[in-house]
């Protein structure tokens, strides 16, 4: 039995008729650009994440594009984002003249550690992003009162954390704008790519959304340059009929996250995700430590067992950002984070059977390269 990192398949025959029905009427409509669907998911979600606005996009990463406009990013500002995340939460950052500013992480959580970006802030520093990474809320009050200490601005990238909690809040309406990634395999995935921005303000969110679909203001009337960045009404149309779910499978993965915790609890050699205090997480993966990671990780892949790195090379040490001239030891927390880390197979249609397998695997991986 091959076990995947995630099981796209699964849950969609769980939905198939909800879907197809969702699909069809799309395409009937023959509004495949700006229909009814797209308004109605940005409301949706905007709701569901207790925020007043949000603007669908094209993908995540155009999601961090217009938050970061929406904010006023400039030439000559520096951004404060984490080493150890994807690169789209920096690479647009430079295309806005900015310089990214790479912070270290905290190793029980692996989010932005607020003592890092303290010691980073200067005078030319305009905002901090953080990272939920793996589905697990940064630690956001400590973020807040330095960003207020210094009068900068705090926003989300919240990509793989749809639904999660902190101190009873959902992520999404923490910092504003939030953005988010609908990349197939995440939480709440589309069936191509996707994404939304929530926003605090319908002035911001007007903002966004006119810099979405090419600047404009009525179909031929443009206010200002801008870019393609419209959401797919057949992805939206999706997207509303997942998310009904989103809390059922959610729950889900914490339910197989704790069941792998448990498993795994007795074997020294592995470090299991911990989870702060005040917080719900989502577990859009299950990230292990273990010595030995490539041999182990390899010795998975023989078993087969679908396991991966989230991620191998951390963003300040990729040769997209040589020019910033940071060096291997410049990031220890972060540098052997990534040299140990394994993402485990997480989704919510796991059962007890596959979830068992993947843990006798990794224990027989553990001992043979011992």
């Amino acid at each position: 039995m091959k076990i995947p990192l995630v099981d796209l398949r699964a849950q969609y025959h769980t939905l198939r008729p909800d879907i197809q029905e969702a699909v069809t009427e799309v395409i009937e409509s023959m509004a495949f650009i700006g229909g009814p669907a797209v308004s109605q998911f940005e409301r949706a979600f905007a709701d569901y994440c207790q925020t007043s606005s949000a603007v669908g996009c094209s993908s995540g990463t155009t999601a961090l594009h217009l938050a970061f406009m929406g904010l006023g990013i400039k030439p000559g500002d520096e951004v404060i984002v984490p080493s150890h995340t994807f690169i789209a939460t920096a690479e647009m950052l430079p295309l806005l003249g900015a310089k990214v500013r790479f912070a270290e992480i905290d190793e029980t959580t692996y989010n932005i550690d607020p003592n890092s970006v303290r010691e980073l802030i200067n005078e030319r520093t305009r905002l901090v992003v953080a990272v939920h990474l793996y589905g697990q809320p940064a630690d956001m009050d400590s973020l807040r009162a330095i960003c207020d200490e210094h009068d900068i601005m705090l926003m989300e990238d919240a990509a793989q954390a749809h639904g999660a909690l902190y101190k009873g809040r959902r992520v999404g309406g923490l910092a504003t704008p939030a953005a988010f990634s609908f990349y197939p395999g995440k939480n709440l995935g589309a069936y191509g790519d996707a994404g939304i921005v929530t926003a605090a303000s319908e002035e911001m969110a007007t903002q966004m959304s006119n810099l979405a679909n090419h600047g404009r203001r009525d179909k031929y009337l443009h206010n200002e340059e801008g870019f393609n960045y419209r959401m797919d009404t057949i992805q939206a149309a999706v997207l509303l009929v997942k998310l009904r779910h989103l809390d059922k499978w959610n729950e889900a993965r914490r339910h197989w996250a704790s069941r792998y915790t448990e498993k795994l609890a007795a074997v020294e050699e592995v470090i299991t995700p911990r989870v702060s205090p005040d917080v719900e997480p989502v577990f859009h993966l299950y990230v292990i430590r273990v010595p030995r990671r490539d041999a182990v990780l390899a010795e998975l892949h023989q078993a087969g067992i679908g396991a991966g790195i989230h991620y191998p090379v951390p963003l300040h040490l990729q040769p997209a950002y040589r020019h910033i001239g940071m060096q291997k030891g410049d990031l220890p927390i972060t540098e052997r984070v990534a040299s140990e880390i394994i993402s485990l197979p997480m989704f919510a249609e796991l059962d007890e059977e596959k979830v068992d397998k993947v843990v006798e695997a990794l224990k027989a991986a553990i001992q043979r390269t011992s």
